[in-house]
């Protein structure tokens, strides 16, 4: 009888533990994850007193609603919500896709901006400075919207998912290509190597979002690594840095990058300090520049544009006390803030698989310099030309560059070459897209 009772209890337990883990289903859209954004919120948010006292979770059918109804407008553009697998891969360069960006040119015509070698597109031979005369057979004037901006419905980042292009090439040709889209690991590094200016070896680096290696402990990028190896290996005397089409990425490969860029004179100098809300002022921080390498520059000159964002500006701005300066093209974007994700500190967060990634810190560099949501200023405004391939010297950004080496300064055909898009692929993407943006 002992017995009997004991396996009817077993079967008991196993039962309520059978209905217990059946019950617990992932709800990602559900009041009850509503509720864990906001509490995150007003413990986390940069902004927690700016959130609105009270609110009813019921009132929104999306947490993208909720999330954009709460935020600090108009200083916030930037927090945004995803999945745990999304923004962990995303940090790591591992993307789906076509694997290419594109830019209008001054008479609006699009070009392929870059490609990403391993992509489809890249696996295919596309290139920078192809002529894009068609999408799915139809001609880009096609896809304008009644706003002025451009939708091209080439469907989301899905592997499997196939549009076809028809490009106009270098040497006047056209190639009508069919592409599928897959999941591919992105580079960072689209382009280097070492010009010549009247004797003077110079660097050129065409860096494209800050995104980690995976595996590496501490988090770091061996493709910055093998760069500024290659530029100390051929010792330049100048640094061009392109950020032009950088939305950002990690902060930890940002400070990598500035700890090789750094004089050792300066080393354990104030790079930047972070503030957090008031409720987190125990974890905010002050971090030192710590020396790589034998690099020893004292000026640099950045390629940037409205998609110069994020980390390309904590590099800009963290460095900008140390060195010479000059940014050659277009104001950056004017993101002097950033995030951490939340759900490793929210267990309905986490079990739902929402990443919620709002804006939790701002930066300061060793001046104070810290509110930038305007963006920096370029020092030489100059036209984008995206049918010269990196490293083209009619290129006309990467020749005024060369031009404040050489001169001290910018001439006037290259200032009046200057004309700023209506439309740009940064306005094409939101959230985490936005921070690595491609198609």
């Amino acid at each position: 009888m002992k017995n009997s009772k004991w396996i009817f209890g077993l079967v008991v337990i196993l039962f309520w533990s059978c209905r217990d883990k059946e019950e617990i289903v992932p709800d990602p859209q559900s009041e009850l994850v509503r509720g864990a954004i906001f509490e995150s919120m007003q413990e986390w948010y940069f902004w927690n007193q700016e959130l609105p006292a009270v609110v009813n979770t019921a009132n929104y059918s999306s947490n993208e609603e909720f999330l954009d109804a709460i935020i600090f407008k108009p200083l916030d553009r930037f927090s945004y919500l995803t999945t745990q697998e999304a923004f962990n891969n995303a940090f790591v360069g591992r993307n789906a896709g076509h694997g290419f960006g594109f830019a209008f040119d001054a008479t609006e015509r699009l070009y392929l901006t870059f490609v990403y070698d391993q992509a489809p597109a890249g696996l295919d031979g596309w290139q920078r400075g192809w002529e894009i005369l068609e999408i799915n057979g139809k001609p880009i004037s096609a896809y304008k919207t009644s706003t002025g901006g451009y939708d091209f419905q080439l469907g989301p980042s899905d592997p499997g998912i196939t549009n076809s292009f028809t490009f106009k090439l270098p040497d006047g040709s056209t190639t009508t290509r069919s592409n599928m889209k897959a999941e591919y690991q992105s580079n960072s590094v689209l382009h280097k190597e070492i010009i010549d200016v009247k004797g003077k070896k110079v660097g050129y680096w065409v860096y494209q979002s800050f995104k980690a290696t995976a595996g590496q402990s501490p988090t770091k990028s061996l493709e910055v690594d093998e760069s500024m190896a290659f530029f100390t290996d051929a010792g330049i005397e100048e640094l061009i840095i392109d950020l032009r089409y950088n939305g950002g990425g990690s902060v930890a490969v940002a400070e990598q990058i500035n700890n090789y860029l750094i004089q050792t004179s300066n080393s354990d100098q104030l790079m930047y300090k972070n503030k957090l809300n008031s409720l987190k002022t125990n974890l905010e921080k002050s971090v030192n520049f710590k020396k790589i390498g034998n690099l020893n520059l004292d000026k640099l000159i950045f390629i940037t544009s409205r998609g110069s964002a994020s980390a390309s500006e904590l590099v800009i701005n963290s460095l900008n006390p140390y060195f010479d300066i000059t940014l050659v093209g277009d104001n950056t974007f004017g993101k002097p803030v950033g995030s951490f994700p939340l759900s490793n500190y929210n267990n309905t967060l986490k079990d739902n698989n929402v990443e919620l990634v709002p804006i939790t810190f701002a930066t300061a560099n060793s001046e104070g310099k810290a509110e930038y949501f305007d963006g920096f200023p370029a020092d030489f405004a100059v036209g984008d030309t995206p049918q010269f391939n990196w490293g083209n010297q009619n290129d006309l950004r990467l020749a005024a560059a060369l031009s404040v080496i050489e001169n001290g300064n910018v001439g006037g055909r290259l200032v009046s070459s200057f004309y700023r898009p209506k439309w740009e692929m940064i306005d094409q993407f939101k959230g985490l897209e936005q921070e690595f943006p491609a198609y």
